[in-house]
């Protein structure tokens, strides 16, 4: 830099074209990656694709076919690209295709038949001449990327290799090699006018509410929301302790029949007892009673309801809903299907009333979807808008390649290897829990209702 005022230089660099996708689940400031990462790349000379739908038009492809503009992909060089960065939604879409599925292992990556779907992304994005791919997502898009870099590695000498960098989209800000990022204080915002809301309902008819959020592995989203929000209480995968946990057989809903493994055993999952979370927000809701506090709004993450009892499950869905749930190879039931909060907040009314002799409503109610496109805070849009110009930088300036484009503290840009990200014996993103006991975690406990 010449000057403070100068603009960027732009180097030689043997990237001429980049795709970008997202997948997985939408967040606010999405465009503001996208719409940053394309015109730094636009105005360095750089052609830059936006595939359309994650993966989903990439993961089919066969030699001979063509990729359609505007179906398959969109030239985003070509975009007026003004007002993107601000905007709601993915301009290029999004979806869950995932061509790395069956790689399990390393030697996966020598299977023929298992690397199929990722030969056919690569030779999509050779028949556009592509030299770079740029994946938004979450974990599961990190560990694609990394995947897709490890075939890469394995393939002929004469082979082109294309460069891959991973862009962090994780509303539950979960996974490791980020403080925050993009859209996640923008879902907190939006989630903790609703906490006030309810707080104002609760304090004027005496009721209360318990509200299920997103973060299946980590609480990060409800612990923000709850605090920023002023909720009475917040509860996490991470605070369920080893003594409130035991097993079970896994069953399949629809048929009640037990679930094997390979080996003809049951599959066991690990469940908790429902009751020790009564017990502590029926202590909390009495400790603020006690204080002179009538309001009561518990957040949950819904992590938990993978480990309710089966039992627990049935009462929480009608019997249409219960059968259709599938459990995963490990036993695990789709957590965003399990609409806890009803069942939970019955519960709690019980189990207040069984103390006190008095009646107290509790409504049960899940937040998730709304807050996925909501319109971006000014600090999403400047963290997104930084992440977005850290891929170009990675890329064309530092000719980085198998890394996650990363900002700290004071927005200053880091990029973290895939190998430092991803278990790579298990070939998969270390995720990022709440971790029991740290500032942020006691924050919550030293603002609730002191019960101790």
């Amino acid at each position: 830099m010449k000057d403070p005022l100068s603009s960027p230089q732009k180097k030689n660099t043997d990237i001429k074209r980049v795709a970008i996708l997202f997948s997985g689940g939408p967040a606010p400031s999405a465009n503001a990656v996208i719409g940053s990462a394309a015109t730094c790349f636009a105005r360095a000379g750089v052609e830059v694709f936006g595939m359309k739908n994650g993966y989903t038009h990439l993961v089919d492809y066969k030699i001979g076919d063509n990729l359609e503009e505007n179906i398959d992909y969109i030239r985003l060089d070509k975009m007026n690209l003004e007002g993107l960065r601000t905007s709601q939604g993915i301009c290029i879409g999004t979806a869950r295709a995932n061509p790395g599925k069956h790689l399990k292992t390393h030697s996966d990556l020598k299977d023929s038949s298992k690397t199929e779907p990722m030969m056919n992304v690569y030779n999509a994005l050779q028949s556009m001449n592509i030299d770079a791919l740029i994946s938004i997502g979450g974990d599961d898009t990190l560990t694609t990327a990394a995947k897709f870099k490890l075939f890469m590695d394995e393939l002929p000498t004469d082979k082109k290799r294309i460069k891959v960098v991973h862009l962090p989209k994780t509303i539950d800000n979960d996974y490791e090699g980020i403080s925050f990022t993009f859209g996640y204080f923008t879902a907190v915002e939006m989630l903790a006018k609703q906490i006030r809301n309810l707080l104002a309902d609760s304090e004027a008819a005496n009721g209360g509410f318990v509200c299920q959020l997103m973060g299946r592995k980590a609480a990060w989203l409800a612990y923000g929301a709850a605090i920023a929000g002023e909720a009475s209480l917040v509860i996490g995968l991470e605070d369920i302790p080893e003594h409130w946990q035991t097993t079970e057989e896994t069953r399949d809903p629809e048929t009640g029949m037990v679930i094997l493994d390979d080996n003809g055993k049951p599959i066991m999952r690990t469940i908790f007892n429902i009751d020790k979370i009564v017990d502590r927000c029926v202590n909390v809701i009495l400790a603020r009673e006690a204080e002179g506090k009538q309001s009561f709004v518990a957040i949950i993450s819904e992590g938990i309801a993978e480990y309710l009892p089966l039992s627990e499950i049935k009462m929480c869905v009608s019997d249409d809903e219960y059968r259709s749930l599938k459990p995963d190879s490990f036993g695990h039931f789709p957590v965003s299907q399990l609409k806890y909060s009803g069942r939970l907040g019955r519960l709690i009314a019980e189990e207040y009333k069984r103390r006190t002799g008095h009646s107290r409503k509790m409504v049960g109610l899940q937040f998730g979807y709304e807050v996925r496109c909501n319109i971006p805070t000014a600090f999403d849009v400047i963290l997104g808008s930084q992440i977005g110009v850290g891929c170009y930088r990675a890329l064309c300036e530092l000719d980085k390649n198998g890394v996650m484009i990363s900002v700290g503290g004071t927005m200053n840009l880091e990029y973290p290897t895939f190998e430092e990200l991803i278990n790579m014996e298990k070939l998969r993103a270390y995720s990022r829990p709440i971790s029991v006991g740290s500032d942020i975690h006691q924050m919550a406990r030293y603002l609730e209702a002191w019960t101790n």
